[in-house]
């Protein structure tokens, strides 16, 4: 075996022996809030807050509201389209007749308390120069005050910018966008583990100005990276590919992050990975936290993640973290 064959054998079987996060609760998004969003519940993302699940999908305009007792009668629970967004090339009806903001999904929702704003992503637009990631702004009612580019140059279309996070330092707003690939690659260096990033901006003339990098542990074993929040100076950091989720603390000094520890989603019979499509991640509490889980892809291979597909998990994070 080659050296760098026992290196990917030890990341794998130090991931093996990761704790499991424990559920609490889980339901399919579908049988909460009935068909006003549709049968395809591609969920990308996801927000807690106020005793309420804010959703996004990655192929649909609208937020999909789940009260945080996941029940179907819940009052809280339906879809809310946002005023002023439109899906055709031309959309229109925005406000005071401007044309609508163009949107086909989003990948992740931030949200800033002290100005009540919400900040949606879409993962890679193509730009003069390549692609970069754009953020579309929504006042506390939800509608458009504004959409920009994340300044940060991104070589792969599908292999963008997969979660995003509100910071506030001293006083000043951050946007944390976590890239999708290890070292904000694509390929098979992208599956590479050890070059987790979190990439940091600030408001900017017209678009939002690169403030710096987070560099996840070298250590962790990822293949990829879904979603990134933050409460309390701890950060979670989701990977679908690898089915896990890192816990580690935010430094208020700088951008930087300790070790951490990595737990793994519940897995099914004979240890099998069972959450092979989640997302999105939120804390809820300081030992709980959500995520959603995608579509399942087509084929054999994913039949096993379709129970768990197109859902809403509350974990609950064990104790001695």
């Amino acid at each position: 075996m080659t050296a760098g064959k026992k290196t990917t054998a030890a990341k794998k079987q130090k991931q093996s022996d990761a704790p499991e996060l424990r559920l609490v609760k889980e339901a399919k998004i579908q049988d909460l809030i009935g068909d006003g969003a549709g049968s395809r519940l591609e969920a990308s993302g996801v927000l807690y807050r106020d005793g309420v699940f804010l959703v996004v999908c990655d192929n649909l305009t609208s937020f999909i509201r789940v009260g945080s007792e996941l029940s179907p009668k819940a009052p809280e629970n339906g879809v809310l389209q946002p005023k002023g967004v439109g899906t055709g090339a031309r959309a229109r009806g925005g406000a005071k007749g401007k044309k609508a903001l163009e949107v086909a999904g989003y990948e992740d929702l931030a949200h800033d308390p002290a100005q009540d704003r919400y900040y949606a992503l879409t993962e890679s637009v193509p730009v003069k120069a390549g692609f970069r990631a754009r953020v579309h702004e929504y006042d506390g009612r939800m509608r458009v005050r504004g959409s920009a580019l994340l300044d940060f140059a991104l070589t792969d279309a599908n292999k963008g910018m997969e979660g995003l996070e509100w910071v506030d330092r001293g006083g000043v707003g951050h946007l944390l966008a976590l890239c999708e690939g290890n070292r904000c690659a694509g390929g098979k260096e992208g599956q590479r583990p050890g070059g987790g990033r979190i990439q940091v901006f600030r408001r900017g003339a017209g678009r939002w100005e690169h403030a710096g990098t987070v560099r996840l542990p070298r250590s962790l074993p990822f293949e990829d990276y879904s979603s990134v929040s933050v409460r309390d100076g701890r950060i979670a950091v989701l990977s679908q590919a690898s089915s896990a989720l890192w816990v580690g603390r935010l430094s208020t000094k700088k951008w930087a992050v300790d070790q951490g520890t990595v737990y793994r989603l519940p897995t099914g019979g004979k240890g099998r990975t069972a959450y092979g499509n989640a997302e999105g991640v939120s804390w809820v509490s300081s030992d709980h936290v959500v995520v959603v889980s995608d579509r399942a892809k087509k084929g054999a291979a994913n039949d096993r993640y379709r129970a768990k597909d197109q859902s809403i998990h509350l974990f609950l994070i064990p104790s001695g973290d």
